[in-house]
Protein backbone atom coordinates (compact mmCIF):
# COMPACT_ATOMS: atom_id res chain seq x y z
CA UNK A 1 0.00 0.00 0.00
CA UNK A 2 1.48 3.69 -0.89
CA UNK A 3 1.58 5.97 1.32
CA UNK A 4 2.18 10.04 2.05
CA UNK A 5 5.33 9.34 3.97
CA UNK A 6 8.14 11.52 1.82
CA UNK A 7 10.44 8.83 3.17
CA UNK A 8 8.99 5.87 2.46
CA UNK A 9 8.13 7.16 -1.15
CA UNK A 10 11.74 8.32 -1.84
CA UNK A 11 12.87 4.87 -0.58
CA UNK A 12 10.17 2.67 -2.91
CA UNK A 13 11.20 5.16 -5.77
CA UNK A 14 15.61 4.22 -5.30
CA UNK A 15 14.07 0.65 -4.82
CA UNK A 16 12.64 0.42 -7.82
CA UNK A 17 15.05 2.16 -10.26
CA UNK A 18 17.61 -0.05 -8.25
CA UNK A 19 16.05 -3.59 -7.96
CA UNK A 20 13.94 -2.89 -11.74
CA UNK A 21 11.20 -3.45 -9.99
CA UNK A 22 8.71 -2.20 -12.65
CA UNK A 23 5.21 -1.94 -11.18
CA UNK A 24 5.97 -4.44 -8.75
CA UNK A 25 3.93 -3.97 -5.52
CA UNK A 26 6.07 -3.70 -2.67
CA UNK A 27 5.57 -2.49 0.83
CA UNK A 28 8.26 -0.36 2.61
CA UNK A 29 7.07 0.61 5.88
CA UNK A 30 7.94 0.38 9.94
CA UNK A 31 9.90 -2.22 11.38
CA UNK A 32 7.95 -4.18 13.80
CA UNK A 33 10.94 -4.20 16.06
CA UNK A 34 12.81 -0.57 16.67
CA UNK A 35 16.15 -1.98 16.16
CA UNK A 36 15.65 -3.41 12.81
CA UNK A 37 16.08 0.55 11.37
CA UNK A 38 13.69 3.07 10.64
CA UNK A 39 12.32 1.13 7.35
CA UNK A 40 11.93 -1.66 6.22
CA UNK A 41 10.88 -3.96 2.65
CA UNK A 42 9.94 -7.13 1.46
CA UNK A 43 11.10 -5.88 -2.32
CA UNK A 44 13.42 -8.55 -3.14
CA UNK A 45 10.51 -11.33 -1.90
CA UNK A 46 8.01 -9.87 -4.07
CA UNK A 47 10.53 -9.65 -7.06
CA UNK A 48 12.13 -13.13 -6.24
CA UNK A 49 8.75 -15.07 -6.19
CA UNK A 50 8.41 -12.99 -9.97
CA UNK A 51 11.56 -14.25 -11.38
CA UNK A 52 12.03 -17.50 -9.27
CA UNK A 53 15.42 -16.70 -7.32
CA UNK A 54 16.75 -17.27 -4.47
CA UNK A 55 15.29 -13.97 -2.16
CA UNK A 56 17.93 -13.90 0.21
CA UNK A 57 20.09 -13.95 -2.08
CA UNK A 58 18.50 -10.78 -4.13
CA UNK A 59 18.34 -8.76 -0.98
CA UNK A 60 22.00 -8.79 -0.45
CA UNK A 61 22.51 -8.39 -4.67
CA UNK A 62 20.26 -5.08 -3.66
CA UNK A 63 22.06 -4.47 -0.09
CA UNK A 64 25.38 -4.10 -2.38
CA UNK A 65 23.80 -1.88 -5.15
CA UNK A 66 22.51 0.68 -1.85
CA UNK A 67 25.56 0.62 0.10
CA UNK A 68 26.75 3.68 -1.41
CA UNK A 69 23.27 5.78 -0.92
CA UNK A 70 24.38 8.97 1.37
CA UNK A 71 20.60 8.84 2.86
CA UNK A 72 21.24 5.17 4.58
CA UNK A 73 23.95 5.04 7.64
CA UNK A 74 23.09 1.13 7.04
CA UNK A 75 21.21 -0.95 5.00
CA UNK A 76 20.58 -4.98 6.55
CA UNK A 77 18.83 -8.48 5.21
CA UNK A 78 17.29 -9.74 7.50
CA UNK A 79 15.15 -12.71 7.91
CA UNK A 80 14.47 -14.48 4.56
CA UNK A 81 14.88 -11.63 2.41
CA UNK A 82 13.83 -8.38 4.26
CA UNK A 83 15.99 -4.97 3.76
CA UNK A 84 16.08 -3.05 6.87
CA UNK A 85 17.12 0.68 6.44
CA UNK A 86 18.49 3.40 9.13
CA UNK A 87 19.13 6.43 7.76
CA UNK A 88 21.71 8.69 7.93
CA UNK A 89 21.04 12.22 9.62
CA UNK A 90 21.48 14.16 6.27
CA UNK A 91 18.19 12.16 5.21
CA UNK A 92 16.38 13.33 8.59
CA UNK A 93 17.41 16.71 7.69
CA UNK A 94 16.15 16.67 3.96
CA UNK A 95 12.75 15.35 5.33
CA UNK A 96 12.75 18.44 8.11
CA UNK A 97 13.83 20.74 4.61
CA UNK A 98 10.65 19.28 2.97
CA UNK A 99 8.56 19.93 5.95
CA UNK A 100 9.45 23.68 6.67
CA UNK A 101 9.05 23.88 2.50
CA UNK A 102 5.20 22.20 2.54
CA UNK A 103 4.29 25.16 5.85
CA UNK A 104 0.64 25.05 6.55
CA UNK A 105 -0.12 22.08 3.07
CA UNK A 106 1.98 19.40 5.44
CA UNK A 107 0.00 16.45 5.68
CA UNK A 108 -2.84 17.58 3.30
CA UNK A 109 -3.48 15.94 0.06
CA UNK A 110 -4.67 17.54 -2.99
CA UNK A 111 -7.90 17.26 -3.87
CA UNK A 112 -8.98 13.36 -4.89
CA UNK A 113 -12.35 14.02 -6.52
CA UNK A 114 -14.32 11.16 -4.24
CA UNK A 115 -17.18 13.12 -2.42
CA UNK A 116 -18.25 11.37 0.88
CA UNK A 117 -20.83 11.12 2.98
CA UNK A 118 -20.46 11.08 6.76
CA UNK A 119 -23.47 10.48 8.94
CA UNK A 120 -23.38 10.51 12.52
CA UNK A 121 -25.13 10.91 15.85
CA UNK A 122 -28.93 10.62 14.03
CA UNK A 123 -30.04 9.45 17.42
CA UNK A 124 -34.18 9.03 17.64
CA UNK A 125 -35.81 12.52 18.59
CA UNK A 126 -37.43 10.93 21.45
CA UNK A 127 -35.51 11.83 24.05
CA UNK A 128 -32.44 13.75 24.93
CA UNK A 129 -28.59 12.96 23.29
CA UNK A 130 -26.31 11.02 25.95
CA UNK A 131 -22.57 10.15 26.05
CA UNK A 132 -22.83 7.46 23.90
CA UNK A 133 -24.41 9.93 21.31
CA UNK A 134 -21.21 12.47 21.93
CA UNK A 135 -19.03 9.57 21.07
CA UNK A 136 -20.14 9.24 17.61
CA UNK A 137 -20.68 12.41 17.30
CA UNK A 138 -16.91 13.24 17.69
CA UNK A 139 -15.51 10.31 15.98
CA UNK A 140 -17.69 11.37 12.97
CA UNK A 141 -16.48 14.54 13.35
CA UNK A 142 -13.27 13.91 13.37
CA UNK A 143 -13.21 11.29 10.50
CA UNK A 144 -14.94 14.24 8.62
CA UNK A 145 -11.53 16.56 9.28
CA UNK A 146 -9.19 13.15 8.33
CA UNK A 147 -11.16 12.85 5.22
CA UNK A 148 -11.25 16.28 3.94
CA UNK A 149 -7.37 16.68 5.19
CA UNK A 150 -7.03 13.30 2.51
CA UNK A 151 -8.08 15.33 0.09
CA UNK A 152 -11.63 14.18 0.08
CA UNK A 153 -15.22 16.17 -0.61
CA UNK A 154 -17.02 15.57 2.99
CA UNK A 155 -20.50 16.35 4.20
CA UNK A 156 -21.80 15.63 7.52
CA UNK A 157 -25.43 14.23 7.98
CA UNK A 158 -27.57 14.25 10.59
CA UNK A 159 -30.72 12.11 10.26
CA UNK A 160 -33.58 12.86 11.85
CA UNK A 161 -35.84 9.77 12.44
CA UNK A 162 -38.71 11.89 12.47
CA UNK A 163 -41.28 9.22 11.02
CA UNK A 164 -42.57 5.74 12.36
CA UNK A 165 -44.26 4.15 15.18
CA UNK A 166 -41.95 6.26 17.94
CA UNK A 167 -43.41 9.31 16.77
CA UNK A 168 -46.97 7.91 18.15
CA UNK A 169 -44.94 6.03 20.90
CA UNK A 170 -43.61 9.72 22.15
CA UNK A 171 -47.27 11.58 21.99
CA UNK A 172 -48.93 8.66 24.03
CA UNK A 173 -46.00 9.02 26.24
CA UNK A 174 -46.95 12.56 26.91
CA UNK A 175 -50.64 11.76 27.44
CA UNK A 176 -49.71 9.18 30.17
CA UNK A 177 -50.83 5.97 28.06
CA UNK A 178 -47.65 4.31 27.27
CA UNK A 179 -44.39 4.72 29.55
CA UNK A 180 -41.77 3.76 26.48
CA UNK A 181 -39.70 6.89 27.50
CA UNK A 182 -38.58 8.29 31.11
CA UNK A 183 -37.08 11.28 32.96
CA UNK A 184 -37.27 15.12 33.88
CA UNK A 185 -37.26 15.79 30.06
CA UNK A 186 -40.79 14.17 29.85
CA UNK A 187 -42.52 16.67 32.20
CA UNK A 188 -40.59 19.40 30.80
CA UNK A 189 -42.05 18.81 27.74
CA UNK A 190 -45.81 17.95 29.01
CA UNK A 191 -45.64 21.58 30.38
CA UNK A 192 -44.54 23.30 27.04
CA UNK A 193 -46.90 21.04 24.56
CA UNK A 194 -51.08 21.00 23.97
CA UNK A 195 -51.40 17.28 24.97
CA UNK A 196 -54.80 17.66 23.51
CA UNK A 197 -54.48 16.32 20.59
CA UNK A 198 -53.65 13.28 18.01
CA UNK A 199 -50.32 10.76 19.13
CA UNK A 200 -48.89 11.63 15.50
CA UNK A 201 -49.28 15.39 15.97
CA UNK A 202 -47.87 15.41 19.53
CA UNK A 203 -45.25 13.21 18.96
CA UNK A 204 -44.33 15.57 16.21
CA UNK A 205 -43.92 18.78 18.23
CA UNK A 206 -42.65 17.08 21.08
CA UNK A 207 -40.07 15.27 18.50
CA UNK A 208 -39.05 18.78 16.95
CA UNK A 209 -38.49 19.93 20.38
CA UNK A 210 -35.85 17.27 21.27
CA UNK A 211 -33.92 18.40 17.96
CA UNK A 212 -33.94 21.66 18.54
CA UNK A 213 -32.47 20.68 21.69
CA UNK A 214 -30.07 18.05 20.46
CA UNK A 215 -29.08 21.35 17.95
CA UNK A 216 -27.70 23.56 20.88
CA UNK A 217 -26.08 20.51 22.52
CA UNK A 218 -24.04 19.60 18.84
CA UNK A 219 -23.13 23.14 18.52
CA UNK A 220 -21.76 23.70 22.16
CA UNK A 221 -19.84 20.23 21.21
CA UNK A 222 -17.78 22.07 18.21
CA UNK A 223 -19.91 20.14 15.61
CA UNK A 224 -21.28 21.86 12.96
CA UNK A 225 -23.54 19.77 10.37
CA UNK A 226 -23.85 20.28 6.35
CA UNK A 227 -27.79 18.65 6.68
CA UNK A 228 -29.90 17.67 8.69
CA UNK A 229 -32.15 15.03 6.92
CA UNK A 230 -36.06 14.79 7.82
CA UNK A 231 -36.87 11.17 7.36
CA UNK A 232 -40.73 12.43 7.22
CA UNK A 233 -40.09 15.27 5.17
CA UNK A 234 -37.42 14.14 2.55
CA UNK A 235 -38.47 10.55 2.55
CA UNK A 236 -42.54 10.08 3.07
CA UNK A 237 -44.13 13.19 2.46
CA UNK A 238 -42.22 12.86 -1.45
CA UNK A 239 -43.25 9.38 -1.52
CA UNK A 240 -39.39 8.07 -1.74
CA UNK A 241 -40.74 5.07 0.21
CA UNK A 242 -43.12 3.51 -2.64
CA UNK A 243 -40.29 5.10 -5.23
CA UNK A 244 -37.84 2.80 -3.73
CA UNK A 245 -39.62 -0.42 -2.87
CA UNK A 246 -40.44 -0.41 -6.92
CA UNK A 247 -36.68 -0.30 -7.54
CA UNK A 248 -36.53 -3.56 -5.56
CA UNK A 249 -39.38 -5.19 -7.30
CA UNK A 250 -37.36 -4.37 -10.56
CA UNK A 251 -34.41 -6.48 -9.40
CA UNK A 252 -36.72 -9.25 -7.91
CA UNK A 253 -35.75 -8.19 -4.39
CA UNK A 254 -39.43 -8.53 -2.60
CA UNK A 255 -41.72 -11.04 -2.15
CA UNK A 256 -45.58 -10.84 -0.64
CA UNK A 257 -45.98 -13.51 2.40
CA UNK A 258 -49.35 -13.35 4.96
CA UNK A 259 -49.95 -10.28 3.56
CA UNK A 260 -46.15 -8.34 3.82
CA UNK A 261 -43.75 -7.26 1.85
CA UNK A 262 -40.01 -8.70 2.21
CA UNK A 263 -36.76 -8.06 1.13
CA UNK A 264 -34.85 -11.33 0.21
CA UNK A 265 -31.61 -10.41 2.65
CA UNK A 266 -30.84 -13.70 2.79
CA UNK A 267 -29.17 -13.44 -0.34
CA UNK A 268 -26.62 -11.23 0.83
CA UNK A 269 -26.19 -13.31 3.84
CA UNK A 270 -28.82 -11.69 6.34
CA UNK A 271 -29.88 -14.86 8.81
CA UNK A 272 -33.59 -14.24 7.68
CA UNK A 273 -35.13 -12.12 5.13
CA UNK A 274 -36.78 -8.87 6.48
CA UNK A 275 -40.45 -7.45 6.28
CA UNK A 276 -40.30 -3.77 4.06
CA UNK A 277 -43.98 -3.43 4.38
CA UNK A 278 -46.33 -4.93 7.65
CA UNK A 279 -49.49 -6.44 6.64
CA UNK A 280 -51.39 -3.15 7.76
CA UNK A 281 -49.39 -1.62 4.26
CA UNK A 282 -47.11 0.69 6.86
CA UNK A 283 -43.61 1.12 5.35
CA UNK A 284 -40.66 -0.95 8.57
CA UNK A 285 -37.62 0.95 9.21
CA UNK A 286 -35.37 -0.89 6.44
CA UNK A 287 -37.85 0.77 4.01
CA UNK A 288 -37.03 3.82 4.59
CA UNK A 289 -33.89 3.42 5.82
CA UNK A 290 -33.23 2.03 1.68
CA UNK A 291 -35.14 4.86 0.60
CA UNK A 292 -32.35 7.12 2.78
CA UNK A 293 -29.56 4.85 0.81
CA UNK A 294 -31.12 5.43 -2.29
CA UNK A 295 -31.10 9.21 -1.54
CA UNK A 296 -27.97 9.50 -0.64
CA UNK A 297 -26.31 7.33 -3.44
CA UNK A 298 -28.56 7.98 -6.67
CA UNK A 299 -29.82 11.50 -5.80
CA UNK A 300 -27.21 13.06 -4.14
CA UNK A 301 -24.06 10.88 -5.88
CA UNK A 302 -22.10 10.27 -3.10
CA UNK A 303 -19.26 7.78 -4.05
CA UNK A 304 -18.61 6.52 -0.47
CA UNK A 305 -20.97 6.86 2.56
CA UNK A 306 -20.06 5.93 6.13
CA UNK A 307 -22.60 5.97 8.84
CA UNK A 308 -21.74 6.13 12.56
CA UNK A 309 -23.77 3.79 14.59
CA UNK A 310 -24.17 2.63 18.49
CA UNK A 311 -23.11 -0.62 18.71
CA UNK A 312 -26.78 -1.68 19.95
CA UNK A 313 -27.64 -1.23 15.89
CA UNK A 314 -25.40 -4.26 15.03
CA UNK A 315 -28.41 -6.07 14.17
CA UNK A 316 -29.31 -3.65 11.19
CA UNK A 317 -25.62 -3.46 9.14
CA UNK A 318 -26.40 -6.71 7.01
CA UNK A 319 -30.22 -6.39 6.63
CA UNK A 320 -28.87 -2.70 5.15
CA UNK A 321 -25.93 -3.51 3.28
CA UNK A 322 -28.46 -6.24 1.28
CA UNK A 323 -30.31 -3.87 0.70
CA UNK A 324 -28.07 -1.21 -0.79
CA UNK A 325 -26.75 -4.14 -2.80
CA UNK A 326 -29.83 -4.47 -4.89
CA UNK A 327 -30.02 -0.70 -5.27
CA UNK A 328 -26.96 -1.23 -6.39
CA UNK A 329 -27.91 -3.84 -9.06
CA UNK A 330 -30.88 -1.53 -9.89
CA UNK A 331 -29.61 2.02 -10.37
CA UNK A 332 -26.00 0.63 -11.50
CA UNK A 333 -23.81 2.82 -9.32
CA UNK A 334 -20.59 2.18 -7.67
CA UNK A 335 -20.89 4.02 -4.22
CA UNK A 336 -19.60 2.46 -1.40
CA UNK A 337 -21.53 1.71 2.48
CA UNK A 338 -19.49 1.35 5.05
CA UNK A 339 -20.88 1.24 8.56
CA UNK A 340 -19.06 2.28 11.88
CA UNK A 341 -20.09 0.97 15.13
CA UNK A 342 -18.98 2.29 18.62
CA UNK A 343 -19.05 0.86 21.95
CA UNK A 344 -21.17 1.92 25.22
CA UNK A 345 -19.18 4.64 27.29
CA UNK A 346 -19.27 4.78 31.34
CA UNK A 347 -18.87 8.08 33.33
CA UNK A 348 -16.52 7.33 35.72
CA UNK A 349 -15.74 9.40 39.06
CA UNK A 350 -14.29 8.97 42.04
CA UNK A 351 -13.62 4.87 40.64
CA UNK A 352 -17.70 4.48 40.28
CA UNK A 353 -19.05 3.84 37.19
CA UNK A 354 -22.90 5.21 36.15
CA UNK A 355 -24.45 3.31 33.41
CA UNK A 356 -26.96 5.22 31.54
CA UNK A 357 -30.50 4.32 29.55
CA UNK A 358 -32.46 6.25 27.90
CA UNK A 359 -35.55 4.80 28.51
CA UNK A 360 -35.09 4.69 32.00
CA UNK A 361 -34.56 8.64 32.00
CA UNK A 362 -30.72 8.08 33.52
CA UNK A 363 -28.59 8.88 30.90
CA UNK A 364 -26.03 11.36 31.51
CA UNK A 365 -26.43 14.29 29.11
CA UNK A 366 -23.46 15.78 26.94
CA UNK A 367 -23.98 19.61 28.35
CA UNK A 368 -23.55 17.94 31.84
CA UNK A 369 -20.09 17.12 30.97
CA UNK A 370 -19.75 20.03 29.03
CA UNK A 371 -20.42 22.05 32.32
CA UNK A 372 -17.93 20.52 34.06
CA UNK A 373 -15.34 19.67 31.85
CA UNK A 374 -13.50 21.95 28.95
CA UNK A 375 -14.84 20.71 25.80
CA UNK A 376 -11.31 20.32 24.43
CA UNK A 377 -10.58 17.64 26.56
CA UNK A 378 -13.93 15.57 26.42
CA UNK A 379 -13.35 15.79 22.57
CA UNK A 380 -9.71 14.35 22.43
CA UNK A 381 -10.96 11.88 25.11
CA UNK A 382 -13.42 10.54 23.33
CA UNK A 383 -11.47 9.97 20.63
CA UNK A 384 -8.34 8.33 22.09
CA UNK A 385 -9.69 5.11 22.31
CA UNK A 386 -10.96 2.54 19.12
CA UNK A 387 -14.65 2.86 18.87
CA UNK A 388 -14.62 -1.28 18.91
CA UNK A 389 -14.01 -0.97 22.74
CA UNK A 390 -16.29 0.17 25.43
CA UNK A 391 -15.05 3.50 27.50
CA UNK A 392 -14.09 4.57 30.87
CA UNK A 393 -14.51 7.88 30.42
CA UNK A 394 -12.53 9.24 33.27
CA UNK A 395 -13.95 12.27 35.30
CA UNK A 396 -11.32 13.00 37.39
CA UNK A 397 -8.85 12.51 34.71
CA UNK A 398 -10.54 14.96 32.55
CA UNK A 399 -10.57 17.70 35.09
CA UNK A 400 -7.05 17.47 36.24
CA UNK A 401 -4.98 20.62 35.16
CA UNK A 402 -1.31 19.41 35.13
CA UNK A 403 1.03 16.75 33.25
CA UNK A 404 -1.16 13.61 33.70
CA UNK A 405 -3.97 15.07 31.60
CA UNK A 406 -2.57 13.92 28.04
CA UNK A 407 -4.99 17.51 26.11
CA UNK A 408 -2.76 19.53 28.96
CA UNK A 409 0.16 17.57 28.35
CA UNK A 410 -0.35 18.27 24.45
CA UNK A 411 -1.26 22.06 24.90
CA UNK A 412 1.47 22.56 27.17
CA UNK A 413 4.07 21.13 24.51
CA UNK A 414 2.30 24.04 22.05
CA UNK A 415 1.87 26.81 24.12
CA UNK A 416 6.28 25.91 24.75
CA UNK A 417 6.76 25.84 21.34
CA UNK A 418 5.13 29.18 20.63
CA UNK A 419 6.88 30.59 24.17
CA UNK A 420 10.06 29.89 22.16
CA UNK A 421 9.29 31.32 18.95
CA UNK A 422 8.25 34.58 20.41
CA UNK A 423 11.18 34.78 22.93
CA UNK A 424 13.87 34.76 20.30
CA UNK A 425 12.01 36.40 17.51
CA UNK A 426 11.58 33.40 15.22
CA UNK A 427 14.42 33.94 13.47
CA UNK A 428 15.21 30.53 11.41
CA UNK A 429 18.55 33.00 9.79
CA UNK A 430 21.87 31.74 10.35
CA UNK A 431 24.67 34.26 11.44
CA UNK A 432 24.98 35.16 7.36
CA UNK A 433 21.53 36.24 7.37
CA UNK A 434 21.04 32.79 4.70
CA UNK A 435 18.67 29.97 5.89
CA UNK A 436 19.67 28.03 8.59
CA UNK A 437 22.01 25.35 8.05
CA UNK A 438 19.69 21.99 9.22
CA UNK A 439 23.13 20.02 8.82
CA UNK A 440 23.65 21.16 12.21
CA UNK A 441 20.96 18.83 13.45
CA UNK A 442 22.38 15.68 14.35
CA UNK A 443 21.63 15.04 18.19
CA UNK A 444 19.52 11.74 19.01
CA UNK A 445 16.80 13.77 20.51
CA UNK A 446 16.60 16.33 17.55
CA UNK A 447 16.12 13.47 15.33
CA UNK A 448 13.78 11.77 16.76
CA UNK A 449 11.36 14.40 17.16
CA UNK A 450 11.88 14.96 13.07
CA UNK A 451 10.95 11.15 12.51
CA UNK A 452 7.80 11.64 14.53
CA UNK A 453 6.96 14.96 12.57
CA UNK A 454 8.15 13.25 9.65
CA UNK A 455 5.20 10.46 10.28
CA UNK A 456 2.12 12.79 9.78
CA UNK A 457 1.67 12.88 6.20
CA UNK A 458 1.02 8.55 6.77
CA UNK A 459 -0.50 9.19 9.95
CA UNK A 460 -3.70 10.97 7.83
CA UNK A 461 -3.05 8.50 4.77
CA UNK A 462 -3.34 5.70 7.01
CA UNK A 463 -6.43 6.88 9.36
CA UNK A 464 -8.14 7.76 6.01
CA UNK A 465 -7.89 4.60 4.70
CA UNK A 466 -9.01 2.08 7.66
CA UNK A 467 -10.72 5.09 9.86
CA UNK A 468 -9.00 4.27 12.50
CA UNK A 469 -9.05 7.72 14.41
CA UNK A 470 -7.36 7.20 17.80
CA UNK A 471 -4.06 6.84 15.91
CA UNK A 472 -4.54 10.97 15.54
CA UNK A 473 -4.56 11.71 19.60
CA UNK A 474 -2.14 9.38 20.55
CA UNK A 475 0.18 10.61 17.05
CA UNK A 476 0.09 14.54 18.77
CA UNK A 477 1.13 12.80 22.36
CA UNK A 478 4.62 10.99 20.52
CA UNK A 479 4.91 14.51 19.09
CA UNK A 480 4.83 16.62 22.51
CA UNK A 481 6.67 13.45 24.46
CA UNK A 482 9.69 13.87 21.32
CA UNK A 483 9.18 17.90 21.72
CA UNK A 484 9.63 17.57 25.47
CA UNK A 485 12.70 15.40 25.49
CA UNK A 486 14.11 17.68 22.89
CA UNK A 487 13.87 20.87 24.93
CA UNK A 488 15.39 19.16 27.99
CA UNK A 489 17.97 17.93 25.80
CA UNK A 490 18.90 20.61 23.27
CA UNK A 491 19.25 23.95 24.24
CA UNK A 492 17.26 25.76 21.66
CA UNK A 493 18.45 29.82 21.88
CA UNK A 494 22.44 30.07 22.40
CA UNK A 495 25.26 31.50 21.83
CA UNK A 496 25.94 29.26 18.28
CA UNK A 497 23.77 31.38 15.83
CA UNK A 498 23.82 28.70 13.26
CA UNK A 499 22.53 25.94 15.52
CA UNK A 500 20.13 28.31 17.02
CA UNK A 501 18.65 29.12 13.53
CA UNK A 502 18.59 25.38 12.98
CA UNK A 503 16.82 24.53 16.32
CA UNK A 504 14.33 27.14 15.56
CA UNK A 505 13.60 25.52 12.33
CA UNK A 506 13.07 21.95 14.12
CA UNK A 507 10.44 24.22 16.67
CA UNK A 508 8.79 25.68 13.90
CA UNK A 509 7.96 22.47 12.10
CA UNK A 510 6.61 20.98 15.10
CA UNK A 511 4.46 23.99 15.14
CA UNK A 512 2.63 23.77 12.28
CA UNK A 513 2.75 20.18 12.41
CA UNK A 514 0.65 20.30 15.93
CA UNK A 515 -1.30 22.96 14.02
CA UNK A 516 -2.35 20.74 11.57
CA UNK A 517 -3.02 17.86 14.06
CA UNK A 518 -5.14 20.53 16.17
CA UNK A 519 -7.39 21.11 13.11
CA UNK A 520 -7.48 18.09 12.73
CA UNK A 521 -8.62 16.79 16.12
CA UNK A 522 -10.73 20.20 16.24
CA UNK A 523 -8.97 21.29 19.40
CA UNK A 524 -7.50 24.55 19.96
CA UNK A 525 -3.79 24.95 20.81
CA UNK A 526 -2.87 28.02 23.16
CA UNK A 527 -0.36 30.11 22.96
CA UNK A 528 0.20 30.40 26.40
CA UNK A 529 -0.92 28.95 29.59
Amino acid sequence: MHTENMLVEQIRTTLQETADAGDAEFAVGKPKQADHGDYASNVALVLAKKRGVNPKSLAEELQTKLAGDERFTKVEVAGPGFLNFTLSPAAWQGALADILKAGDKFGRREKTGEKIQVEFISANPTGPLHLGNARGGYVGDVLANVLACAGHTVEREYYINDAGGQIETLGRTLKGEDDAYAGPYVDELRKRLDLKRSDRELGTEAAEHVIKEARKTIERMGITFDEWFSERKELHDKDEVNRTLGDLAKVDATYEKDGALWLKSTHYDDEKDRPLLRSDGSPTYIAADLAYHYHKFVTRGFDRVINIWGSDHHGDVTRLKAGVEFLRKAEHFDGKLEIILTQFVLLVEGGEAKKMSKRAGTAVRPEELLESVEPDVIRFFFVMKSVDTHMDFDLDLAKEHSQKNPVYYLKYAYARIAGIIKKSGGSGKGKKGGQADLGRLGEPAETALIQQLAEWPQVVAETADDYQIQRVPHYALAVADAFHKFYEQCQVVSDDQDLTAARLQLVEATKLTLEQVGAVLGIELPEKM
